[in-house]
């Protein structure tokens, strides 16, 4: 193994995290074909198969088991040592290594390009994943901070609201409970949904606050995408639970409407969230701090 690079542990990393050569293509901003010429390298370094192909899945080898341990620990070394050295030459570059919900998306970019312009040099690394996938960046040391919407349940996570969030039901204009008032929450029994995946906070949220408006009879139709569950509700496919920050631009276009449903809309609280025993960076530590600090109650479009 003296041979192998850092590169191609990287690469098996990510491959033996996904499970899969194309979305760990797609992570790493390579193609499928280079992902799977560093794997071959890197197995032609070990004397030994790292994966095996089942059918159209690919597994773990027990030699690939043994390894991931060890190329994780190697990564999290050559990144505190980057982390040290930049420290030392005085905090330019500084890395911000951080993970959003998707529906952070809508409006985290403006939080970062205020925080850049106010701390010049900061380089950024930036996960979009969906709430249990971000808890899971968070546990192997991934990622140091993440924005969600749920209060982890794991004693080892430590989370802090900073700003309200609120979801809604929308359907297309042309849906027959559009512009009724004040639609009892049991009338969405007969109604179709779509929405995101179980495991995105968007699911959890919509779990614990209309689990009695699915018909028990038709489960809902789950996309993993919110783009296309927008484009879903637009086209009549169903109404749909969402996130407002999601659905700002089809309001005013009039592609979408809120539906008057009581109760609505539902308003939890966006969270920063890091493992309790995580040694925050500077640069993690003071975007934390400026979170909390600009996070107030209609600060965050």
């Amino acid at each position: 193994m003296k041979n192998a690079t850092l590169r191609q542990l990287k690469t098996f990393e990510t491959v033996a995290r996904r499970l899969s050569f194309s979305r760990a293509a797609d992570e790493l901003h390579l193609s499928q074909p280079a992902v799977s010429t560093q794997i071959k390298h890197l197995e032609q370094h070990a004397g030994v198969p790292l994966f095996e192909q089942l059918g159209k899945r690919i597994f773990l080898t027990p030699a690939g088991q043994e390894m991931v341990g060890h190329t994780r620990a190697i990564i999290e070394r050559f990144r505190a040592v980057e982390e040290a050295l930049v420290r030392l030459k005085g905090g330019k570059g500084s890395c911000l290594n951080i993970g959003v919900i998707s529906a952070g998306g809508y409006f985290f970019p403006r939080l970062l390009a205020d925080f850049n312009q106010r701390n010049q040099g900061i380089r950024l690394e930036l996960a979009v994943e969906n709430r249990d996938q971000l808890l899971r960046q968070l546990d192997e040391n991934r990622i140091d901070l993440a924005l969600m919407v749920g209060v982890p349940t794991d004693p080892i996570m430590v989370s802090e609201p900073f700003a309200p969030h609120s979801y809604l039901i929308v359907a297309s204009p042309s849906h027959p409970l559009a512009g009724k008032r004040q639609v009892p929450v049991c009338e969405l029994t007969k109604q179709r949904f779509v929405v995101r995946e179980r495991g995105s906070d968007t699911w959890g949220v919509m779990e614990d606050a209309i689990a009695d408006a699915f018909d028990k009879d038709s489960e809902p139709i789950e996309i993993k995408h919110t783009e296309t569950i927008k484009q879903a509700v637009m086209a009549g496919m169903g109404i749909s639970f969402l996130s407002a920050h999601t659905v700002d631009l089809e309001l005013k276009a009039g592609m979408l409407v809120v539906l008057d449903v009581v109760g609505f809309p539902i308003v939890r609280q966006w969270r920063i969230v890091h493992r309790a025993d995580k040694r925050l960076s500077p640069v993690a530590a003071a975007f934390k701090h400026f979170l909390l600090e600009q996070g107030r109650p209609g600060s965050i479009p």
